[in-house]
């Protein structure tokens, strides 16, 4: 009688037959499903996108479900402020100016948030430096060209200064060099040899080193963190925790339920 091909001792022929063709195919399969995964994390990844980190959301997504936030205090400190001194809500930004996610933030979000409640009045925005050392010396530098400009124009030539990093910086710690920042100073029109100056005072240093240790003490758990609460006559802000790159909805859904 004719051996069925479907047989299992046929089975046992084929697999012993074909062993490593078997083998391969397994192994081909296993790699095939184990790079999708990394793929699409990396994709996800790329786009800001994260399972734990408050921030990781693509701005660009859908805002019908806004990010909870946490909560945490800080202090305005002696930083630069943007807009009224007396707005009833404190917007406290710790930021990398070499941080991608900080200059999409700039890029797509800090703009509306100046137009809708910063200009009319409704809050005001303090900025502190948080550079992050893997974006050093260039994060670290520029916080500290900042504020070297806001010594010769106050908080306004702050301002405009954090405008033009985010502006000409291509980020990842490499988006400006030394030259680039004294362009900067030029084109704002500052005394060159007293930004010059500033730029080696230990003092800006231990400044930017001072938002750090405030940051890390609020919560700051990446670039940018934001802190949003009602304004106080001491200075120190307790109030939502945002982290990340957050669509224009995020501050809105906070800021709205605070006047």
């Amino acid at each position: 009688m004719k051996e069925s091909p479907y047989s299992f001792d046929s089975f046992k022929n084929f697999l012993s037959e074909n062993f490593v063709l078997v083998l391969l195919a397994l192994l081909i399969t296993g790699v095939g499903f184990f790079g999708g995964s990394l793929w699409t994390e990396n994709q996800l990844l790329r786009a800001g996108g994260s399972k734990t980190v408050l921030g990781a959301t693509d701005p660009a997504a859908p805002a019908a479900a806004p990010v909870q936030a946490t909560t945490g205090t800080a202090s305005v400190d002696d930083d630069a402020v943007l807009g009224d001194k007396n707005a009833p809500v404190t917007i406290i930004e710790f930021s990398d100016y070499e941080c991608p996610f900080c200059k999409r933030h700039y890029d797509e979000t800090h703009v509306k948030l100046v137009e809708k409640y910063i200009d009319t009045g409704k809050a005001k925005l303090v900025f502190r430096d948080f550079p992050l050392s893997f974006h050093d010396p260039m994060a670290t530098k520029e916080a500290i060209a900042a504020n070297c400009a806001k010594e010769q124009g106050g908080d306004s030539g702050y301002y405009a200064f954090h405008d033009e990093i985010f502006k000409r910086t291509t980020s990842n710690g490499t988006g400006l060099d030394d030259a680039k920042i004294q362009t900067i100073a030029s084109d704002l029109g500052l005394n060159i040899g007293a930004f010059t100056s500033c730029l080696s005072n230990p003092k800006m240093a231990e400044e930017v080193q001072k938002d750090l240790a405030d940051g890390a003490a609020a919560g700051a758990s990446g670039t940018p963190s934001f802190i949003i609460g009602k304004s106080t006559k001491d200075g120190v802000i307790e109030g939502d925790l945002v982290v990340g790159a957050q669509p224009l909805v995020t501050f809105e859904t906070l800021i709205d339920a605070l006047l």
